[in-house]
C-alpha cells in the first residue's frame, strides 16, 4: 500500500484513493454481505483510523474516508484480523438478494463465480481498466437495472428452461443487446467480450469496441462449443475464427454501423423486466425464500456516522439479524429477520438517521460530503440537499435525480443529473441535464443554492399538467428558462 490508486480507479483496500479529505478506501465483500459483529468491527476500525463517515455507495460498496498512509494500513490489518474477505479482481456482481429472492428467475451466484473464473483462467484481469465490471442478474424482486456495466447478464425463463440474455455497455435499457444463450455459451461470451476490451488496453470499455467485433460476438451467441473461446486478434482485437465449424461474420458487415443488425433477438431483449419483477428501491420489507423476511435500509445520501451505524445492528443483532448486504441504490438489507422484528427495527432506524421509506425525497438526491467535511467542497452539499428534501418533496418524484457536487469532480454522481448543483468559486452553479464537470449556466450565492431550486420547484408545480412527471415539465420549460428561475432573487 506504498502507492494511491489515481481519481477515476477504483480504491480498493489495497490502494486507497487520495480525496479532498484524506485517502478513502472501498471494501466489496466476497460474501456479499457481512456479519453484524463484523460490521460493527470495521465501524470501530473506520472511527479509529479515519473520520468515522460510513458510506454505501450507488454501486453497492462500501466506503472508509478521511484516512492517512499510516492508518489505512492499520485499518487493513484489522479488515483481515475480523475475517472479512473482500473482493479484487475485475467485479462481477449479483443483485443484494440473490440466492435467496422468492421471485428469482435464477441464481446467479454460480454464474458469477464461472465468470471469475474464467477471467482468472484468461488472464485479462491486469489489462483491464479498473472500472470494468460484469453483472449477473438473476432478476427478482431488486434487480440490477440501474447500475451500468461493460457485460450484462439477466436471466430469462424458455420454454426450453432458464437462457442468459447477454448484453453490454450500459444500464439496462442503454445496453446493447447481444444474445440469448445456454449458461456455458453465455459465461464464454462474457469473458470473450473481457478479452476484446483488453486488447484495446486499460483505457478500453465495452462500449469501444466496434460493430464488426459485436456482430461477431452475437452471431457465435448458441452454437459455439461450450468449452471453446474465440480466438482475438493481436492486432484488431476481433474474433477470428471459431471451432466446430461455425464461421466468423463476413467482413463486409458491421463496418457500416448498422447496430440494429446486431442480433435478430434485440426485440426481446431490449432491456425490459423479465418475470414481473419491478425496478424497486432497496427500502422496505421483502420476502424471501424459506419463509424469512429481509428489511432494506437507506442511508441519507449514502452516508452514515459509524456510531449510528454501530447502534442500529447491535440492536438488530438482538431481534435476530444473521447478515447485512450491501446492496445498490446507498442501502442495507438486514438478513435473518422475522416480520415482526423487521417491523420493530424499521421503526427504531429513522431516530437513527437512516431512511425506511422508499419515497423519502432523500434517496432522489446524491450529494457528496461537500464543505467543511471535504477540503474540495465548495458548497455544503448536505445542508442544501437536507432543505431540498424537507422543502420540495412533492418535486423529488421517481422521474427526477438532483445532484448536489461540492466541486467539479462530481464523485457522488458521475453521469448526468435532470439538475446538478455544482460549487465553485462563483458560488452554486446550475446544470441542467448535465454533470457536474459541465459549465454551470447560472450561479448563485451557495448559502442560497437550496432556495434556488425551491424557486424550480415552484416553477413545476405552477407548469405541470395533470399527471406529467417533474422531468417531464422541466424539458417542456427548457434549460435556459430553468436557469433564469433558479438566479433569480
Amino acid at each position: 500500500m506504498n502507492a494511491f490508486s489515481r481519481r477515476g480507479a477504483c480504491p480498493a483496500l489495497s490502494a486507497p484513493m487520495q480525496t479532498g479529505d484524506g485517502l478513502l478506501v472501498r471494501l466489496n465483500p466476497v460474501a456479499g454481505g457481512l456479519l453484524p459483529k463484523s460490521l460493527i468491527g470495521l465501524c470501530e476500525s473506520a472511527l479509529r483510523h479515519g473520520n468515522g463517515i460510513m458510506e454505501v455507495t450507488a454501486r453497492g460498496s462500501l466506503q472508509i474516508r478521511g484516512l492517512t498512509p499510516a492508518s489505512a494500513r492499520l485499518l487493513a490489518m484489522e479488515v483481515d484480523v475480523l475475517g472479512i474477505a473482500v473482493r479484487t479482481g475485475v467485479p462481477v456482481e449479483t443483485g443484494p438478494l440473490a440466492g435467496l429472492d422468492q421471485e428469482e428467475i435464477a441464481d446467479p451466484r454460480p454464474m458469477a463465480q464461472r465468470i471469475r473464473a474464467a477471467i482468472e483462467d484468461a488472464g485479462v484481469t491486469q489489462r483491464l481498466g479498473p472500472k470494468v465490471s460484469v453483472i449477473v442478474d438473476g432478476r427478482g424482486q431488486l434487480t440490477m437495472d440501474a447500475v451500468t456495466a461493460d457485460v450484462r447478464l439477466v436471466g430469462v425463463r424458455a420454454a426450453d428452461g432458464i437462457k442468459w440474455r447477454v448484453s453490454l455497455a450500459g444500464d439496462a435499457q442503454g445496453a446493447t443487446p447481444l444474445a440469448m444463450s445456454e449458461e456455458d455459451a453465455a459465461c464464454d461470451i462474457a469473458v470473450a467480450i473481457l478479452r476484446m476490451v483488453a486488447e484495446k488496453g486499460r483505457d478500453a470499455h465495452a462500449r469501444d469496441l466496434t460493430a464488426r467485433q459485436l456482430r461477431s460476438l452475437a452471431s457465435w451467441r448458441s452454437v459455439a462449443p461450450p468449452s471453446v473461446l474465440p480466438d482475438i486478434s493481436p492486432s484488431r482485437g476481433e474474433i477470428c475464427s471459431f471451432a466446430g465449424g461455425f464461421p466468423p461474420a463476413p467482413s463486409a458487415i458491421g463496418e457500416s454501423g448498422d447496430e440494429g443488425a446486431i442480433s435478430p433477438l434485440e426485440g426481446e431483449m431490449s432491456g425490459r423486466t423479465e418475470g414481473g419483477a419491478t425496478d424497486r428501491r432497496p427500502i422496505g420489507i421483502f420476502d424471501l425464500a424459506a419463509g424469512s423476511t429481509s428489511l432494506g435500509i437507506g442511508l441519507p445520501f449514502g452516508s452514515i456516522p459509524a456510531p449510528k451505524l454501530i447502534d442500529l445492528t447491535q440492536y438488530a443483532l438482538t431481534l435476530g439479524t444473521t447478515e447485512i448486504r450491501l446492496a445498490p441504490g446507498r442501502a442495507l438489507l438486514l438478513l435473518g429477520l422475522s416480520p415482526a422484528a423487521c417491523l420493530s427495527l424499521q421503526k427504531t432506524a429513522p431516530a437513527l438517521g437512516f431512511v425506511t421509506d422508499a419515497a423519502d425525497p432523500r434517496t432522489r438526491i446524491a450529494a457528496c460530503p461537500g464543505a467543511p467535511a471535504c477540503a474540495s467542497g465548495r458548497i455544503a452539499t448536505r445542508d442544501i440537499a437536507e432543505i431540498i428534501a424537507t422543502e420540495n418533496r412533492d418535486i423529488l418524484d421517481s422521474s427526477l435525480t438532483l445532484h448536489i457536487s461540492g466541486c467539479a469532480k462530481g464523485c457522488a454522481h458521475p453521469g448526468p443529473a435532470a439538475l446538478t448543483l455544482v460549487g465553485g468559486e462563483n458560488g452554486a452553479g446550475l446544470v441542467v441535464d448535465g454533470t457536474a464537470k459541465a459549465l454551470p449556466a447560472g450561479y448563485r450565492p451557495g448559502y442560497d443554492a437550496a432556495h434556488g431550486i425551491g424557486r424550480v420547484a415552484a416553477a413545476i408545480r405552477s407548469a405541470r399538467h395533470s399527471g406529467e412527471t417533474a422531468a417531464a415539465c422541466l424539458a417542456r420549460l427548457g434549460a435556459a428558462g430553468i436557469t433564469e428561475i433558479y438566479r433569480q432573487e
